[in-house]
């Protein structure tokens, strides 16, 4: 007598080894744990929704091609996110418009003291717009070090270390760079989205499917 496999019970790891035994369709289950994730962290680097959305599915197939290489010695999902951040840093520098996070000295980034921003300031769009969307378009505003650093460690909640490991930074830079984020957004915004930063920047419904389902139908061609 067959059992039913309770996906939403099994790990990733799990997952994967379920995947890598041939069932491949099992995929769908990490796609769907991560993909706000990824997209979170592809969009604080390119900036780009559609951009972003591409890099992940890119990481995705990435992921999937070299899935018996994940030796389960970090998480599967900052495997994973390492992935898609470096897919998205790849995209960024061909564009020939990314300067390299680390390449960017601590004494330069700390003269920044105001938002590069190009609309209006947060208070005003607070009055016009949902929270989500203030908080958008302020961390968008933030300069690229930074930005990074708040999406993975503030909006996406990864911890210290799984950020450093991410983004090929040190467990002190990414404190300092997220204090320093937090500083640019100003206490008066930051105190008002904290409730609501697990909103923003959501990937989901339609945008979720496609992806999913672009993911699979190339890796079923693979066969």
């Amino acid at each position: 007598m067959s059992t039913k496999i309770d996906v939403d019970a099994m790990s990733d790891e799990e997952v994967v080894k379920h995947v890598l035994s041939g069932e491949t369709m099992l995929f769908e289950v990490l796609m769907r744990r991560y993909n706000q994730r990824l997209y979170r962290a592809a969009r604080s680097i390119l900036g780009d929704d559609n951009e972003a959305e591409d890099v992940v599915q890119d990481a995705y197939v990435r992921a999937y091609e070299h899935l018996n290489q994940f030796s389960g010695l970090a998480k599967f999902s900052t495997w994973l996110t390492r992935i898609a951040v470096h897919e998205a840093l790849a995209r960024h520098r061909r564009r020939s418009r990314f300067v390299e996070i680390d390449s960017t000295p601590e004494s330069e980034i700390d003269n920044v003291s105001t938002l590069e921003s190009k609309t209006q300031n947060p208070e005003q769009q607070a009055l016009a717009r949902e929270l989500s969307a203030v908080l958008e378009n302020s961390v968008d505003a933030l300069p690229d070090a930074y930005r990074s650093v708040f999406m993975l460690r503030d909006i996406e909640e990864m911890t210290t270390s799984e950020t450093a490991e991410c983004l090929d930074i040190s467990k002190e830079a990414v404190k300092t760079r997220l204090h320093r984020a937090r500083a640019l957004l100003r206490e008066e915004l930051y105190s008002r989205i904290g409730l609501a930063t697990t909103g923003a920047f959501r990937f989901a419904g339609l945008r979720c499917d496609r992806v999913v389902s672009a993911v699979l139908d190339r890796i079923v061609q693979q066969h």
